[in-house]
């Protein structure tokens, strides 16, 4: 990887945070009333939808049977993930539940290690720990009280950074449509038929709020891959960590989720982080 295709993967990888974020927001205004499950099958349903003009261009069957594995593994880890983040989302505040998921950083770097056999470098080593420190220190563990929500964010997070890993690895042999196309469609199959078992009639308002939801994800997935595509997974991974940042300002002023002294030092250190790797890969490898 060039040093200016490393810088578009971590732009690339800027945007989808804030894409994300936005995913973040919508999420946390639905709230309770709608079974986290049926929220996230409607949400990657109306991906289909949104994507429908795309996927019905692709020729699947150009797929090797080695990568239909992939695709599926993908699918059903992913959409686990999926179920677990949403009912994080609807229990603990924004910026807990951020901060919870980047613990995934941490399993993606070392996956990107050992299964795409990038090379370990100190410099992305330590700006994705100072990172997690950062984390840590708005989380204070062992202090504040282990919510069920806070768990279930916990167990999504490997779930998500193995999701990553087989992103990258896809953006070997196929297209950005291709590998966000077939997310889409997998997922939404995933998670069918767990969302009939707590099926209820959404209203209007809900389905718009899950459209808008789905458009931003779309958009976030198609940027991620393009991060991935464009740089080292293990480049991308810090800059990740601004998401933080950005959620815990969307959760003061829009819900009123008022940060502490810990999160505005975490979020600080987390910003030290990104700008550091950034920094770095300016300069020659």
């Amino acid at each position: 990887m060039t040093r200016t295709s490393t810088l578009k993967g971590i732009a690339w990888m800027a945007l989808t945070g804030l894409l994300f974020v936005a995913v973040t927001g919508i999420v946390r205004h639905l709230g309770t009333d709608m079974s986290p499950v049926q929220a996230a099958f409607i949400r990657y349903a109306m991906g289909v939808v949104i994507m429908a003009p795309i996927i019905l261009r692709v020729r699947w069957t150009r797929i090797a049977s080695g990568r239909v594995g992939m695709f599926l593994t993908r699918g059903l880890v992913h959409g686990a993930g999926v179920m677990l983040w949403f009912y994080a989302m609807a229990h603990i505040p924004i910026a807990e539940v951020t901060a919870l998921g980047f613990t995934a950083p941490i399993f993606t770097t070392i996956g990107a290690t050992l299964f795409l056999g990038e090379k370990v470098r100190a410099r992305r080593i330590g700006a994705v720990l100072m990172g997690f420190a950062g984390a840590l220190i708005i989380l204070r563990p062992g202090i504040a009280v282990i919510d069920p929500g806070a768990i279930a964010q916990l167990v999504a997070a490997p779930l998500f950074a193995a999701s990553f890993i087989l992103a990258k690895k896809l953006t070997e042999t196929d297209p950005t449509r291709v590998i966000v196309g077939g997310l889409t469609i997998i997922v939404t199959l995933v998670l069918l038929v767990p969302a009939l078992l707590v099926w209820r009639t959404p209203t209007p308002v809900e389905l718009g709020w899950l459209f808008a939801t789905a458009s931003f994800a779309t958009a976030g997935h198609l940027t991620l891959t393009q991060a991935f595509r464009a740089a080292e997974i293990t480049a991308t991974q810090p800059v990740a960590f601004l998401q933080l940042v950005w959620a815990t300002l969307l959760g003061y002023y829009a819900f009123g989720e008022t940060p502490d002294m810990f999160t505005w030092i975490g979020a600080a250190v987390i910003v030290a982080s990104a700008t550091y790797i950034a920094h770095r890969e300016l300069k020659n490898r």
